[in-house]
């Protein structure tokens, strides 16, 4: 782990790295969201398209939602366990710490280089570069600049990798993150004539059936403590057999509760198989609930954050609870 330095200065340092390497193993985080995937394909389009030596990888289980089904590359993602050998240099995308890297992690840490590529506060910048821009809207915004430091060219698979993580984590340009900059961004993105309502469509708005009752039960079942503005649901096992719909299926669910007009807290809760519960966070505004996750084990940022537990849904949204009184 190096010291704190400017993203500047880490962004020549990394981009020195990758161009010494004669090979670059690229990886994102377990369970992987738009931005994680987004900016490694960018990432991995950009140095395939230059001859370069790249393999782009995610934790078991190896499943991707259906919703970034478009992407390009997906066919080019390696299996853990189809990993050559020699990793070469490794960087990880929007992945807050070691632990998210699930059963890659040995791989990391083995790694000569390990380049950290993100935009969360809370980064534990356990690479030996760690390139962290926390003002940045999304991972893909500083493997933007790490790219253009590259000396790389967009393609429109890299465009469509980047605007994908871009749209992913600024809620369609609707958080507090969409700045001029990321407008600026997306023109330059837009003009590799990418398909953006097709797009925003399959991302956003595109649903099974099974998937929208089990939203209904979900809302039904939702909870609100107005004295902490406090919103939360619980998706455990049974409600996901009883519908017939994956974990990955309910990924935005949380954008859903956050719209509760009497919450600055919107909260989900899902239970894995084997017992373990996921926590997703958001916050309008006056909450921080980065410290909420923060204290719990997790990370993110003020407004989108999480944390995993292991003490089930009711403990856990007693602790979130706690927390959250803290911050009242």
């Amino acid at each position: 782990m190096t010291d704190v330095e400017d993203t500047e200065a880490a962004l020549e340092r990394a981009a020195k790295t990758i161009d010494a390497a004669d090979h670059v193993t690229l990886m994102c985080h377990i369970t992987p969201d738009g931005d994680a995937l987004g900016s490694m394909l960018a990432l991995h389009h950009a140095l395939l398209a230059a001859g370069r030596s790249s393999v782009a990888t995610f934790p078991e289980p190896f499943v991707i939602a259906p919703h970034y089904r478009d992407l390009p590359g997906l066919d080019l993602i390696t299996r853990p366990a189809d990993l050559p050998t020699d990793l070469g240099v490794v960087v990880t995308f929007d992945c807050g710490a070691l632990g998210r890297l699930g059963n890659l992690r040995p791989l990391a840490e083995s790694a000569d280089e390990l380049i950290v590529v993100d935009h969360h506060v809370s980064n534990e910048r356990y690479g030996t570069i760690n390139v962290i821009d926390a003002t940045a809207a999304a991972s893909g915004v500083v493997v933007r600049m790490l790219i253009d430091r590259l000396g790389l060219s967009l393609t429109h698979d890299v465009a469509f990798c980047l605007y994908t993580a871009l749209v992913c984590d600024t809620g369609r340009f609707q958080y507090e993150s969409t700045t001029s900059g990321v407008f600026n961004l997306a023109a330059e993105l837009l003009a590799f004539d990418l398909p953006v309502s097709t797009l925003s469509r399959t991302l956003f708005e595109e649903h099974s059936f099974a998937y929208l009752q089990l939203l209904g039960e979900a809302l039904a079942n939702a909870t609100l403590v107005p004295e902490q503005s406090f919103v939360w649901t619980a998706v455990n096992q049974d409600l996901l057999n009883r519908h017939g719909v994956t974990m990955e299926e309910v990924e935005g669910l949380i954008d859903i509760i956050r719209r509760t007009a009497e919450a600055d807290v919107a909260c989900v809760v899902k239970e894995d198989a084997d017992g373990t519960v996921k926590v997703s966070l958001r916050s309008v505004g006056a909450t921080d609930v980065e410290k909420v996750a923060t204290a719990n084990g997790g990370g993110g940022h003020r407004f989108a954050a999480g944390f995993t537990s292991h003490d089930g849904i009711d403990a856990t949204v007693a602790r979130i609870r706690v927390s959250l009184q803290s911050q009242l």
